[in-house]
């Protein structure tokens, strides 16, 4: 092992180490919710990826085998909705075999048909999103023809197939589903996973975000605590994104991701790798830096760590800290990246 693919983690400009890989494997998705894909800009004329553009098992894998040798510890596959990629066992297989926490993030709806093979193939986490129990809040939230129930059958079945605890993701947008936040309170008592709030973000140009739609993580805490008194939690690692509370009968974990009214920048130790090859080292990023290319020409290991290295070095980012203070502009889409 060279030292360019040494384990020692890169440093960014802010002393941030690289230890997250979220992997999009693909950026298409079967909901069209407003926050990440609404329907009236990714319509049936949207110009998904073609096949070709899009990065084989075997190169996400090589890459991956990369970024775990200069100290990723964490590999997290998102979307657009990962489990249309096919074959996605697969890939799961492979990274599988890297010594790193491999974790995948999904809607859930075609769980009950992939979860007890990707269990087999070695995924060790499930993260599922749920926006709504009432579906007609649901519809409003996916726009797709699903249901909450089928939402549910899908954590049902994960946590059959030995995914358990998972975290179940809830985006609130004020006037839509902040009515949500106590029933899926309820729901998920004591079942044993982590239930997260995730505070509305302006991630891409797309999906007209407003700061009147946000509600801050402050007030999802005042909702609930009149009912459920609340007691907070120490992170579990440096750089968790999550604010982890309780209820103070020990019947639920609570998360609280709040990029917009409590920035969390300075502990992000994520970077992103697009379905089709572009680093990007923050969510809300206009532009990434091609792998693919140098992939496909040929480069050796130690070539990709150095490049690897100098993109995270040169890293300053601190969006969410700034949001006020920076212009408007192009910024890469949720879909694109899997949030």
């Amino acid at each position: 092992m060279t030292s360019e693919t040494s384990g020692t983690a890169p440093l960014d400009r802010l002393a941030r180490p690289l230890r997250d890989l979220r992997i999009s494997v693909t950026d298409r998705c079967n909901f069209r919710c407003p926050y990440c894909m609404p329907r009236e800009m990714f319509g049936a004329d949207w110009p998904f990826l073609d096949r070709a553009e899009i990065l084989t098992f075997e190169e996400i894998d090589r890459l991956a085998g990369v970024f775990v040798g200069i100290g990723v510890s964490k590999l997290r596959l998102t979307g657009g909705e990962p489990l249309m990629r096919r074959d996605l066992t697969r890939l799961v297989e492979r990274l599988a075999r890297h010594p790193v926490d491999l974790a995948m993030t999904t809607n859930g709806i075609l769980l009950p048909r992939y979860a007890p093979g990707l269990r087999a193939a070695g995924l060790g986490r499930v993260t599922v999103s749920l926006d709504a129990l009432d579906e007609a809040v649901f519809q409003r939230m996916s726009d797709a023809p699903a249901t909450a129930a089928a939402v549910l059958a899908g954590i049902d079945a994960a946590e059959r197939a030995g995914f358990s605890p998972l975290k179940i993701n809830c985006v609130v947008l004020r006037g839509v589903n902040e009515d949500q936040v106590l029933p899926l309170v309820e729901r998920f008592r004591r079942s044993g996973h982590v239930l997260r709030f995730i505070e509305f973000m302006d991630v891409g140009t797309t999906n007209g975000w407003r700061r009147d739609q946000v509600v801050p993580a402050s007030e999802l805490r005042a909702r609930i605590g009149p009912v459920h008194a609340l007691e907070p939690l120490p992170a579990s690692y440096p750089g968790e994104v999550a604010r982890r509370w309780r209820l103070a009968d020990g019947s639920l974990e609570l998360g609280f991701i709040a990029s917009v009214t409590e920035p969390f920048c300075g502990g992000c130790t994520r970077a992103r790798l697009s379905a089709e090859g572009k680093l990007f080292t923050c969510l809300f990023a206009a532009h990434g830096q091609d792998l693919r290319a140098p992939l496909r020409a040929g480069a050796d290991d130690a070539e990709l760590a150095r490049r690897l290295r100098s993109i995270w070095g040169a890293r300053g980012d601190r969006y969410s800290e700034l949001r006020s203070r920076t212009a408007s502009g192009e910024r890469v889409e949720m879909s694109y990246l899997g949030g």
